[in-house]
């Protein structure tokens, strides 16, 4: 440890978060903009409309901008588990490894080469075919994220396992196991959902501010009805998904849930849910909120009656649980995070319902055979501005998911401090963190310039260029056949 308080857990901590946080920008956005794409190309499909062809081609290069970031980051974070969390790695590598393996063999490598045939096949194949192979991308990305949240909520819900009472590892007992994990299955929903609501509002947001230049109104008017009516529909199942993951934590990850809602002590029969509050991490209490009555019933079991226990309570119970075992020895207690879990969860819920919001609204002004959204340009500066929301709404879920499992790395095998690599060193890693945090600014600063640049050109670069492999007029007689010298 050094003088100015740093240490090797910390700075660890502090470098896995970043990489997450960085990776996770782009992981939902290239997921649900796959999509968007490949629904855009099937209406031009179906209806043989060129402007949705070439709102396929437009959205399409910011997608392969996306893609690309997300897999320089994932390489990087991939490395961290080796680098920083070896004791992570030794003790899960059974579990952890299948999973990695799958979605690096299997799943990426289906996404890579389909997308590399949509981008360079346009005059090639079939427009049917050509369709099909960005849907299989988009197939690809999100068996990609199946296998990850796999591996993820093992770490959130272990099973199918024993512990090696000689190698003190987790030994996989089935794989089946793994894969019907309740955690996963009420995890994978919510953030495929998000991903879509993500990669639709990019796209409501960004055709928000070219329509207030009025630029191609056309052409970003049918992508931002394409976008909101996405985006209502990944917004209801968001909503429906994250109430499902948030009811199934109320007896899996009991300190989660109640930090969530901000509560120290057990809830009352009234129910009252928390607007907001003043909460005393020091002293575990909440000094102060503005409560609703029976909601936080409402959302905890969809009745007006019933309790939710309070942190101080689960603290005791999970003491009495796991103070008897070696790993429990060394947890002073198991209050999580509660400010950064409690106003997280109110960004998300709030924002789930303003995203509703605006996708009734824009879909209504920017109705067929009216002007209105052209008019209301109040409206489209907080669509444009919506843009970046998905992005922190997306690292507030995840702040939840992982914060909320404090103390523990893999729950109730495996504590946080256990899990870092003996041979880490405090300087390693303070010069570690500052190259990674230079690497990544730059790769979000190319992504939003390049991003931007598209946007600026408009929908008439992919018409001139595109992906097209067609050889250019000028290019079409080959210099090398027979006669041409002669003719030159």
């Amino acid at each position: 440890m050094l003088n100015i308080g740093l240490s090797v857990l910390g700075l660890s901590r502090f470098q896995f978060a970043m990489t997450t946080v960085f990776h996770f920008f782009f992981v939902p956005f290239s997921i649900g903009l796959a999509f968007i794409v490949a629904i855009m190309e099937t209406l031009y499909v179906v209806k043989k409309d060129e402007t949705y062809k070439n709102m396929a081609k437009f959205w399409g290069k910011i997608f392969l901008f996306s893609f690309a970031v997300g897999v320089v980051t994932g390489i990087i974070q991939e490395f961290q588990f080796g680098m920083n969390w070896s004791e992570y790695s030794r003790f899960m590598g059974d579990i952890f490894g299948a999973p990695l393996a799958i979605e690096a063999l299997a799943a990426f490598f289906m996404e890579s080469t389909f997308i590399g045939l949509w981008m360079f096949t346009w005059d090639r194949f079939n427009k049917v075919v050509h369709c099909l192979f960005i849907w299989l991308t988009a197939f690809g990305s999100t068996l990609s994220a199946l296998w990850i949240l796999a591996a993820n909520s093992f770490m959130q819900n272990p099973v199918g396992y024993v512990i090696n009472s000689q190698t003190h590892r987790v030994n996989m007992t089935s794989f089946s196991a793994v894969l019907t994990n309740r955690q996963l299955w009420n995890e994978f929903p919510h953030v495929i959902f998000g991903a879509f609501l993500t990669a639709s509002f990019v796209v409501a947001g960004a055709s928000a501010w070219r329509l207030l230049k009025k630029d191609h109104e056309h052409f970003y008017r049918k992508s931002l009805k394409v976008g909101l009516i996405i985006g209502l529909c990944a917004c209801l199942g968001s909503i429906w998904s994250g109430d499902t993951q948030t009811r199934y934590l109320i007896n899996n990850q009991p300190m989660k849930f109640s930090a969530m809602e901000g509560l120290y002590k057990n809830s009352t029969k009234k129910g009252d849910w928390a607007l907001g509050a003043g909460i005393d991490t020091n002293n575990h209490k909440t000094t102060w909120s503005i409560d609703i009555p029976y909601v936080l019933n409402i959302l905890s079991y969809h009745k007006l009656s019933g309790t939710v226990k309070g942190q101080n309570q689960v603290n005791k119970e999970l003491k009495a649980k796991y103070d008897g075992t070696k790993q429990g020895q060394k947890i002073k207690n198991y209050y999580v995070p509660t400010k950064t879990l409690f106003w997280s969860f109110r960004l998300m819920a709030f924002s789930a319902g303003l995203f509703a919001l605006i996708a009734i609204v824009g879909l209504w002004l920017n109705r067929e055979k009216s002007n209105a959204i052209m008019r209301q340009r109040w409206f489209l500066y907080i669509m444009g501005l919506c843009l970046w929301l998905p992005f922190i709404v997306n690292t507030a879920g995840w702040f939840i998911t992982e914060f909320g499992r404090y103390p523990w790395v893999v729950y109730g095998l495996l504590t946080i401090a256990d899990a870092v690599s003996p041979t880490s060193t405090v300087l390693g890693l303070l010069f570690t963190n500052i190259v990674y945090f230079l690497i990544f600014a730059s790769l979000g600063a190319v992504m939003i310039i390049l991003s931007h640049r598209v946007l600026k050109s408009g929908p008439d670069s992919v018409m001139t260029d595109g992906y097209s492999s067609k050889p250019e007029k000028s290019s079409d007689k080959d210099p090398y056949e027979m006669g041409a010298a002669h003719n030159d």
